[in-house]
């Protein structure tokens, strides 16, 4: 079966259709308790750190997570006093990621132009996963 829309298509529609920050928009928010970055990267991609104060919520869960009737339900997802801001590598996943929460009736979610790449080349504070964790258990 031949594919009538391809990933690129996909993306620059989800980009039509979704909030978009730049890594300066969300550093000026870094801080902000109403605020909540989120990393969907693959678990596999976080071996090179990630967004400080950011959280994990890797791209195959993401549905699964914030759907309240799903086994799998987070109750962070429904704090609706929060805007949720996604990142992946590029802003590509992100972008497709935050459409389709989006889709699901979301209206707090963003994601970030040019993901972890931009962030990097843009300053923005890293740490590892076991800083995060040793951060969690204070």
């Amino acid at each position: 079966m031949p594919i009538t829309k391809g990933s690129s298509a996909l993306v620059a529609e989800a980009m039509a259709q979704v909030k978009t920050y730049t890594v300066p928009q969300v550093l000026a928010r870094l801080h902000d308790p109403k605020v909540q970055i989120v990393d969907i990267r693959d678990v596999r991609e976080l071996k090179d750190g990630t967004v400080t104060g950011s959280i994990h919520a890797p791209r195959c869960m993401l549905e699964f997570w914030v759907d309240p009737d799903s086994k799998y339900f987070k109750p962070m997802w429904g704090d609706e006093n929060k805007e949720f801001i996604l990142f992946c590598g590029a802003g590509w996943r992100s972008a497709l990621a935050t459409k389709t929460l989006q889709d699901m009736g979301m209206t707090n979610v963003a994601h970030i132009d040019g993901g972890y790449a931009e962030w990097i080349k843009s300053g923005g504070p890293t740490e590892t996963l076991e800083e995060q964790k040793a951060k969690r258990k204070k």
